[in-house]
This record gives C-alpha cells, structure tokens and sequence, in this order.
C-alpha cells in the first residue's frame, strides 16, 4: 500500500501551461502518473502532450472526476488556486510554488481544512509513491517500491535519504515532501499516523530541521502513538542563531528551534538520530 497517492490518484494540474507546469506535467504522465487535466484561465480546449486544458479547477473535476491537484502557478495566484482547488472538491492539493506570503497560506489552510481536503506545501518537492504516482518535482529514478514511509521538511535531503535507502535495498511506500516554510499543509505528525496505520510500512524514516518545535512535537507523537521503527536527521546542526538557512522556515530565533533541542527530542523517546543522511538505512535495519 501507499499513503495520499496510488493508481487510483486522478490529477490535474493548475497552471499547466506554463513552463514549469507543461514540463512536469509531462514528467508525471510519463512516470504513470494518472494526469487526467490541466488548467489555465482562457485556454480551455488545448492540450499539453495529449493533456485537456480547462478554463477552471471546477470545469476539470465535473469532466475528469480528479481528486488531486497540483499547482505550479507564480506566488502571488497561489492562494487564489489552492481555494479554487478545495472549492472544486479536490481532496489533496499539492502546492509545489515557492515564496507564497506566509498570511495567505494561514487564511488558505483553514479554508481548505472546512472545505475536507488536505494540503501539502506550499514550497515543496510533493509526494511521490513509487511505482504507482508521483506528483510533484521528484527524481523519479532514485525510487523504488518498498516499506519504508519517508517525511522530509527538505527537498534535496529526501532525494539524498531516499538514494541511500534504495542503494541499501530498501524501498519506499511514500516518500512525502512537507515544504520549508513556516506554516505548511500535513506535517509530521499527520504523515506520521498515516504510516503508522498504513500495514505496508514497517519503518519510516523523518527528516528535520532547524527552526520551530514541528520536530519536537513528532518525538512525543512517536511516544505515544507510533509503534515502528523510526530513524531521524536534523539538518543545520551548525547554523548560528538568527541566521536564515535555506528555507523560509529554518531559522533559530529566540533560543529556540536549535538541531540540538530536536536531536534530544528525539533520543529522549527512543528514535536514533543519524549524523549523515547516510546512516538512515542501517539505523532502521538495526531496528527492523
């Protein structure tokens, strides 16, 4: 099994005739991913590589019966499209664009969260479950189908994680990237149930960073609620306090949200927290 995205997953994607949505369109499509529509307002009736283009979110849903979105439209539309999104009964939208001001996405997860759907994102890799869908911006090549659940705040860090697994014989169920700013759709603990109900994965692997208390509060969810093996990284471990590293949200700021508060965190429930992303594989098989 998977989490989020299987065979099953009907997406369109939202902005598809832009350039970064026309290539990644096409990039999902060839991987097997079930691309059923695109949109852009005013282009309704062109394709993009065999893909129909509709005018709205809504006119595809009525035409395709998508659940899924993906949205690849510039930072200042990103809000507008997540809603138009929810309001057309999408269940899972993805929002792969980056630099979204931090208070549209604070009025657009509530309002997705009344209208029954879920979010991931914005700023972020998207989500991948490999041999069934990807949707999103991720190396499809590096995956491959297995049991272990992969949760990452980094894009480049899940791609380096995932080749470690893979190189060591250990396959993903879902690998999901949650973005890095500072307020975001499914988080840790979320993605965490997720796994931990889903009876095909037997470990899961998280990736952390500085800044905030997400890392902190999924230690005492693992705590008390996840019995698999779980194996963390916490990137930054060297980043000065007050000092923006990369993402929106990967900041220290009043003593707090430091690597190694979260690597306590972690080592005071019991998960192992790997010095390089490389040691992932062996701490969950020494658990497994």
């Amino acid at each position: 099994m998977s989490i989020l995205i299987d065979k099953n997953t009907r997406l369109i994607v939202q902005g598809i005739t832009g350039r970064d949505g026309g290539f990644h369109a096409s990039k999902m499509k060839a991987y097997g991913t079930n691309v059923v529509g695109g949109t852009s307002p005013g282009k309704a009736g062109e394709n993009v590589e065999g893909i129909p283009v509709f005018n709205t979110v809504r006119d595809a849903v009525k035409e395709t019966e998508a659940n899924t979105s993906v949205i690849f439209v510039p930072a200042p539309f990103a809000k507008d499209a997540m809603m138009e999104a929810a309001d057309a009964g999408v269940k899972l939208i993805i929002c792969i664009t980056e630099g979204v001001p931090t208070l549209d996405v604070v009025e657009v997860y509530r309002y997705i969260k009344l209208k029954g759907a879920n979010l991931i994102g914005p700023n972020c890799p998207g989500l991948i479950s490999p041999e069934k869908s990807m949707v999103g911006i991720m190396p499809t090549m590096i995956f491959k189908q297995g049991s272990t659940g992969v949760i990452s705040r980094s894009g480049t860090l899940t791609y380096e994680v995932v080749y470690n697994l893979t190189s060591n014989g250990m396959g993903q169920s879902t690998a999901v990237g949650v973005g890095g700013d500072p307020i975001v759709g499914l988080y840790y603990q979320e993605l965490l149930e997720m796994f931990q109900n889903d009876p095909e994965t037997d470990s899961i692997a998280l990736i952390g960073e500085i800044g905030g208390d997400a890392e902190e509060r999924a230690a005492e969810y693992i705590k008390k609620h996840v019995t698999k093996p779980v194996a963390a990284f916490i990137a930054g471990q060297q980043a000065p306090p007050g000092k923006q590293m990369g993402h929106a949200g990967a900041i220290i700021s009043s003593g707090s949200g430091t690597a190694a508060e979260k690597i306590a965190a972690f080592e005071a429930v019991g998960v192992p927290v790997a010095k390089e992303p490389s040691q992932i594989p062996e701490l969950l098989k020494s658990r497994l």
